[in-house]
């Protein structure tokens, strides 16, 4: 049998030149790295379910972020834990907030690029991302107030958990409080219908008007959030968020939910996970000319790194390999877990 092989596409696979040809890099100028900030605690917190990362004491952020830094990282993501929480979330905006504390920090003394997450779920009694639509409210205070599992979770009428408009002053009033505080940028989360909107003109009412908003543009109720709510004390106490974050089935309203940040001034397009999404990413990428970054999520980090514990993958190579295949897809930059091991391989 003959084969015509005047094509041989390995003869470009050999060592010297393979690295010339390379299409798609990862750097770790690429790179974002959350950082948890814990008001409660006066130590370093380990977080098991995501082996090699602490919640750390506002005391600890600055050594924290240096920590990032000296592996070429450049950039940090902040999470705060707040040392009270209430129906509203009123800490997440308040001066002496855990955020507001950390940022100011951080800003005054290292040169690292602080973006700050402006959510709800880590500063509210009852977990969910917003006010509480009064329904909701009522039912859960028929319950006690308490954290509810299994079938009890679901016994309050979820339909309608956060009430929308509401939450959008709060978001403002919270990412001004942040910007103050010298955020470099800052990341609406929610999920709100007209987040980004109220944000942009939140920030330029109080004059910051330079202060870009990564919004969290498509964000979908996935199964891969877990550690993270673990590290950030954000579970919601009952019901889940499927009524405000996207269905994963929903690829064409992914692109509506973009386009809507775009025309309301969202300066960078963040798609939420990053590893399940990937057909998501590249279709922000091809439809759009902003900046395009992915959250490679902590349940996406999780499950590499218990599959290396148990030695059916090696833990560098995969995490790189998963970072790789983010940027291919169109990614600009990438929040993850990974940055510190990857940015010390680079």
């Amino acid at each position: 049998m003959e084969f015509d092989l005047t094509s041989r596409p390995r003869r470009l696979r050999a060592d010297g030149v393979r690295g010339l040809l390379r299409e798609t890099t990862v750097s770790a100028s690429d790179l974002v790295a959350p950082v948890f900030v814990d008001a409660t605690t006066d130590e370093r917190v380990p977080i098991p379910s995501m082996p090699g990362h602490e919640r750390v004491p506002v005391e600890e952020a600055v050594p924290r972020v240096r920590e990032v830094m000296e592996t070429g990282v450049e950039a940090v993501m902040l999470f705060g834990i707040p040392d009270s929480k209430d129906e509203v979330g009123s800490r997440a905006w308040a001066e002496d907030g855990v955020v507001q504390r950390a940022t100011r920090r951080i800003t005054g003394e290292t040169d690292a690029y602080v973006i700050t997450d402006v959510c709800f779920c880590e500063y509210t009694d009852h977990g969910h991302c917003g006010v509480l639509a009064a329904d909701a409210r009522e039912g859960w205070e028929r319950l006690g107030g308490e954290e509810r599992h299994g079938s009890d979770a679901h016994s309050v009428d979820s339909r309608m958990t956060v009430a929308n408009d509401p939450t959008l002053s709060n978001l403002a009033r919270t990412a001004v409080s942040h910007a103050s505080a010298g955020a470099d940028m800052v990341a609406p989360s929610s999920m709100t219908d007209g987040m980004v909107g109220a944000v942009r003109s939140g920030l330029d009412e109080a004059g910051f008007e330079d202060v870009p908003v990564m919004s969290y543009a498509a964000k979908f109720g996935s199964a891969f959030y877990g550690p993270f709510r673990d590290a950030a004390d954000g579970a919601p106490a009952f019901g889940d968020r499927r009524h405000y974050q996207m269905d994963p089935a929903n690829g064409r309203e992914a692109m509506r939910e973009v386009r809507l940040d775009v025309e309301q001034g969202a300066d960078v397009l963040l798609v939420k996970p990053a590893l399940a999404y990937l057909d998501v990413v590249r279709r922000v990428r091809e439809a759009f000319d902003h900046p395009v970054a992915a959250y490679n999520v902590s349940g996406e980090y999780a499950m590499v790194h218990a599959a290396a514990e148990k030695g059916w993958l090696d833990l560098e190579s995969a995490a790189y390999e998963s970072l790789l295949s983010i940027k291919r897809a169109g990614a600009d930059l990438i929040v993850t877990y990974f940055a510190e091991d990857v940015a010390d391989r680079l």
